[in-house]
């Protein structure tokens, strides 16, 4: 297998986990067969992840290089934005697997800011095990929970931070349960902090993946219907700001904004 097609194989079979990971991965991909076949192929991996799209239409006029280069100069910026939101002696909720996240709560730590995070074991893949072993590497006070006891996590947080694969004009598209813990914290009254790539942008609608229903319950009796969507929407009146390389901006302004060139 060569190393286009298994990078590929990674990317749909969500080996390779978290919008900014993947852009990478489909960076590196295209790097090995810098094609328009290429682009089409590694953007029908993966439809929910509009950053996926913009960075190797990027790439096509600019390389891959100046594309990678330009996205990790992004994510210093993001992760300095980022800082400004932790406060000592805070509480953070999490969800899912975010790298602009867990670069901002490392960043904190480091720059001495004491708090502790809750996160979500986010099933049905468990991509919230990957955030707590990352948080506790840095020596971050991590507290792993069932997705269903996120109620009681979130009345005690602070503040929520979560990623973004998918932005759109009104409303976000992020891991499923998103939508339902960003509501749960507005009527707590804990503010909600999205953390993206302005790259996340689409003019355009999403497609919302729905993922094998065998990740759910591998063995299940036949007659039993199972739906296994993979994400799913945010509204916007549930968001305090977007964190991005353009500043920390209320939706509608990181709207008028944002450009993908």
């Amino acid at each position: 297998m060569d190393k286009f097609t298994k990078i590929c194989n990674d990317i749909k079979n969500v080996k390779i986990q978290g919008a900014e990971n993947i852009a990478k991965a489909a960076l590196i991909a295209y790097s090995f067969k810098p094609t328009k076949s290429s682009i089409k192929k590694l953007v029908s991996l993966r439809p929910t992840e509009p950053m996926l799209v913009n960075a190797l239409n990027y790439a096509k006029k600019n390389g891959v290089k100046k594309t990678l280069e330009l996205i990790k100069n992004n994510e210093v910026k993001i992760t300095k934005f980022g800082l400004r939101l932790i406060k000592n002696n805070s509480t953070i909720f999490t969800h899912c697997h975010s790298s602009t996240v867990i670069n901002i709560l490392k960043y904190a730590k480091k720059k001495g800011k004491k708090f502790q995070v809750y996160n979500t074991e986010t099933r049905p893949l468990y991509q919230g095990r990957k955030t707590a072993i990352e948080l506790a590497k840095a020596k971050i006070k991590v507290t792993t929970i069932l997705d269903d006891a996120a109620h009681e996590a979130i009345k005690k947080s602070n503040l929520m931070l979560i990623g973004a694969d998918a932005i759109l004009k009104d409303v976000i598209i992020n891991k499923i349960g998103s939508g339902l813990f960003t509501e749960l914290a507005y009527y707590h009254n804990v503010p909600v902090y999205i953390s993206s790539n302005s790259w996340k942008f689409s003019n355009k609608p999403v497609k919302i993946e729905e993922h094998n229903f065998k990740e759910v319950w591998k063995n299940a009796p036949k007659n039993i219907k199972i739906r296994d969507p993979s994400f799913e929407i945010v509204k916007n009146k549930y968001i305090k700001a977007i964190v991005s390389e353009l500043g920390i901006l209320k939706p509608s302004i990181f709207i008028k904004r944002v450009k993908i060139k």
